[in-house]
């Protein structure tokens, strides 16, 4: 195994992200290299009884192939509060975000291969006085202000989002035939870059029920969605719908469909977590850097109990490593 580490943020320390990024490490799976506090790593691997050497890192990240089978190089960050498994604490939300940050600064050095995420608890970091809605918005802000687009990936099904963390209310207002449009062209641009789909097939759901029935029930599909369809088949996208949501999910509706777009996160995200909890793999795409993360929260009834299940990690932790090479090798193929 040669080439980067991946980097590994642990999210909410409170949380079970401690506990699968050190259940994830004892494996020796998939290497990583944790952005977090060595001394938080180290109480969570004494409660939970792993035999693993947290070994702080600072300028020099290990490659993959100079990390070994239970050890876990860490990039110190530290944690200024008390952190006490299952309990949150505001003081540690400035860590929360700091560790992400330092993570994607390496991610854009290339430094390392990508970044791969455990969950963080949006609400105790706004209660904190930091505003944030999500990892994907951060990561795009961090990135210079990119167009971030939300996909879940699991074997058989890929569900992206047109809208990603807001109230339902707010949905409509947020979705217009730009929109639409550039948030189909990064899709389709990032499955042909990093997951080798030459012509991706996509799927476009309906905002409204019976995606509008014409107009009587809502005039977005008219006004905003089939508009952005034809513009994008003109372009020569492969794009199809709008497709009512409460049967795009049949199997002879997927046939042959690379990715299904849904206009808001609990559209879409209900039918792939059912289909593949546990092994499902968040990826955000339209980023400059990959990056994957679990399909899960926090858990904080779980944490420093052991009955965490580190099953969407190792799957995170692989796919960032696939698509960290194949972002790599499509770099070499269009270098003049």
């Amino acid at each position: 195994m040669s080439g980067l580490a991946p980097a590994l943020t642990p999210g909410e320390p409170a949380g079970i992200g401690p506990d699968i990024a050190l259940a994830a490490a004892s494996s020796g799976r998939e290497p990583f290299v944790a952005f977090a506090d060595p001394d938080v790593l180290r109480h969570r691997a004494e409660l939970l009884g792993l035999d693993i050497r947290i070994r702080v890192v600072n300028s020099e990240i290990p490659a993959l192939h100079a990390i070994p089978p239970g050890e876990l190089p860490v990039v110190p960050v530290a944690a200024p509060g008390r952190v006490v498994p299952g309990r949150l604490d505001a003081a540690n939300s400035a860590y929360v975000v700091e560790s992400i940050r330092t993570a994607v600064a390496a991610c854009r050095d290339g430094a390392v291969a990508g970044l791969v995420t455990a969950p963080v608890h949006k609400g105790i970091i706004n209660d904190a006085g930091v505003a944030f809605t999500g990892h994907t918005e951060l990561l795009a802000d961090l990135d210079g202000g990119v167009r971030p687009v939300m996909m879940l990936c699991t074997p058989g099904l890929r569900v992206a989002l047109a809208t990603t963390h807001l109230p339902l209310r707010a949905v409509p207002d947020a979705i217009d035939r730009a929109m639409l449009m550039d948030v189909i062209r990064v899709v389709t641009r990032d499955l042909r870059t990093r997951f080798a789909i030459e012509a991706p097939r996509i799927m476009v759901c309906g905002l409204n029920p019976h995606a509008g029935e014409g107009g009587h029930l809502g005039r977005e599909e008219i006004d905003s969605v089939i508009p952005a369809i034809e513009a994008l088949c003109a372009e020569g996208i492969d794009v199809r719908g709008p497709v009512p949501a409460d049967t795009a999910f049949t199997r002879e509706r997927l046939a042959g469909i690379d990715v299904v777009l849904a206009m808001y996160h609990d559209q879409g995200l209900p039918v792939l977590k059912h289909a593949g909890f546990g092994e499902a793999v968040n990826v955000t795409l339209g980023l400059s850097f990959v990056r994957t993360s679990v399909d899960h929260g926090t858990a904080l009834d779980l944490a420093g109990t052991g009955r965490a299940e580190h099953s969407s990690l190792v799957s995170a932790l692989t796919l960032a490593r696939e698509l960290a090479g194949a972002a790599r090798r499509d770099s070499t193929t269009r270098r003049p």
